[in-house]
């Protein structure tokens, strides 16, 4: 999927204007990230020429090891867009401002070992910690729930395991298991679909309560994950298709670029 990001390097023939565009427009992708590892920028504008009056035909932008909001890190991305108007005047003050707003397509891969670390970060956790929700509170004598050491197994065919240990307060603690179906909801929500527990590893006497904590789990997850809570500054990202890869997710769909950081 991403075998052809090594190509992204910038031509040594590449003219001023395209080498100065490649240069601002690496650095305001940058600003994008918490961290970088690498982000590779390829500019086509030919004639050189139209870059004065902003016109470019298209860019490409491969970036790795790239993490968003300090806790949720994006192992490759990459898009390409169509035409692009940009504002020439900018680019010479070392900034990239959009004449009008511009589409890429755009892939995405993350790592299962990346998904559990986004699961511990304090984002996520708070939305996890003293839950007050009577179907849940009903197994913890009135006191508040909260799940902790997200664990996640990326299966074939868009399956996942997901297990989680419920504090139930002076009750103690209980294990939850699900293997259910990643799937898409208006192209930006991820649904853990088809859900079902999976009670092996728990006691008999705790299965009633161990498989609706899992149905109160799923619901929570599902209301959590949405790419509207984690856009880029002046991206918006949409799925058209996701799929498990080993031990990676991988995305593709397209990105909605305003505007650049900075600008």
């Amino acid at each position: 999927m991403f075998g052809s990001s090594a190509g992204f390097f910038q031509s040594p023939n590449a003219d001023w204007g395209e080498r100065v565009l490649n240069t601002v427009v690496s650095q305001s992708i940058r600003h994008l990230f918490t961290e970088s590892e690498a982000v590779e920028v390829e500019i086509h504008c030919q004639p050189s020429s139209k870059l004065l009056q902003g016109s470019v035909d298209s860019f490409k932008m491969c970036g790795t090891g790239l993490v968003i909001r300090r806790d949720f890190r994006v192992e490759e991305m990459s898009f390409e867009t169509d035409a692009v108007a940009v504002d020439f005047s900018s680019v010479l003050r070392g900034q990239l401002q959009l004449k009008q707003p511009t589409q890429a397509i755009a892939q995405i891969r993350l790592s299962q070992k990346g998904l559990v670390n986004a699961f511990q970060s304090d984002l996520v956790r708070k939305r996890l910690r003293f839950l007050e929700n009577p179907e849940l509170t009903q197994f913890s004598n009135g006191e508040p729930v909260s799940f902790s050491n997200i664990q996640i197994e990326l299966l074939p065919n868009n399956r996942v395991q997901l297990g989680a240990d419920v504090d139930l307060s002076s009750n103690g603690k209980l294990p939850v298991r699900i293997e259910a179906k990643l799937v898409t909801e208006r192209r930006r929500r991820i649904l853990f679909d088809q859900a079902t527990p999976l009670l092996d590893a728990v006691p008999e006497a705790d299965r009633d309560r161990s498989q609706a904590l899992t149905n109160a789990f799923i619901d929570i997850l599902n209301n959590m994950v949405d790419l509207d809570r984690f856009d880029l500054d002046g991206v918006t990202m949409r799925i058209n298709r996701l799929e498990t890869q080993g031990q990676d997710l991988l995305f593709s769909g397209y990105a909605q670029i305003d505007r650049f950081p900075g600008s």
